[in-house]
């Protein structure tokens, strides 16, 4: 925090990394160019994706007689985390990588992205969720419903508080990483940070997949548990989706909150430092 502290009122020119300014609440300018498209594109197409690998390994490995007949939930966690490793790499460098609208609102709260920006990335990737989860019930439709199609909901013996509180701790963890690990401050002084930042992205999702799995299934993403619900329209399913909307909304708030004004210090920052006045 001292050395947080001690850079107030320090020139731009003095730091050895520089902070994007922050986006307009709303973009008019930006829904003009390609690039605006592009990205909304690569959202879409990429949540599509993650949710057919992903939703196809969960139906694989429950219609499995065999208890170790399958990729077991070690498997399921690693296609989550894979998957988004992967997808966050190839498309950064053209949406940013979201991929998760939890992860869009964390960063429309710190000001990384317009609402503009922030509702067109939510409507492609709940867009995206859906086509990838269709096409998983096109493909494996003997065992989709039987199965349970992949959807979250809240598993037998929890209640949907503790439920919720997994949401929104799951969803925290994932959020805090994409901060920590796209933070300009960190990529100025460490050079492979940027080169690597979707494997702890990755990797956050992968762990809490392993601890939240036998609770809801893991959620942390609203479109992908929209897009498994709109495909198997259970009425359980439906009657939980709240808690993988409001989980993973709270929890990319705290983590923005935590991220922007206590570690980067922006409210002390903004109030000059604890230092007192000399000339009083």
């Amino acid at each position: 925090m001292s050395k947080e502290v001690s850079e107030v009122g320090e020139t731009a020119a003095r730091k050895d990394y520089v902070d994007p300014p922050p986006a307009p609440m709303v973009d008019t300018a930006e829904v003009k160019l390609w690039s605006f498209y592009r990205a909304i594109i690569a959202e879409f197409v990429a949540t599509l994706l993650f949710l057919y690998i992903t939703v196809a390994t969960v139906v694989g490995y429950k219609s499995q007689a065999e208890p170790c007949g399958g990729v077991g939930l070690l498997g399921v966690a690693w296609a989550f985390g894979g998957m988004i490793f992967v997808l966050v790499y190839c498309t950064a460098g053209i949406s940013g990588g979201h991929i998760n609208p939890a992860v869009t609102f964390g960063l429309f709260l710190a000001r990384k992205v317009s609402l503009t920006r922030a509702v067109a990335y939510m409507v492609a990737q709940c867009l995206g969720a859906v086509c990838g989860v269709g096409l998983v019930k096109g493909f494996m439709n003997s065992g989709f419903n039987s199965v349970g199609g992949g959807a979250n909901s809240v598993a037998t013996g929890y209640n949907k508080g503790t439920a919720l509180g997994a949401e929104i701790i799951g969803t925290f963890v994932l959020v805090y990483t994409v901060f920590s690990a796209t933070d300009p401050k960190r990529s100025a002084r460490d050079s492979h940070v940027p080169v690597l930042a979707p494997l702890p992205i990755g990797f956050a999702v992968f762990m809490v997949h392993l601890a939240t799995i036998p609770i809801t299934g893991t959620g942390i993403n609203p479109a992908r548990s929209f897009g498994a619900a709109v495909i198997y329209n259970n009425q359980k399913v439906w009657d939980d989706q709240w808690i993988f909307w409001v989980g993973p909304f709270v929890g990319a708030m705290v983590a923005a909150a935590y991220h922007q004004y206590i570690l980067r210090a922006a409210a002390i920052k903004a109030l000059g430092s604890f230092r007192s006045n000399p000339t009083k």
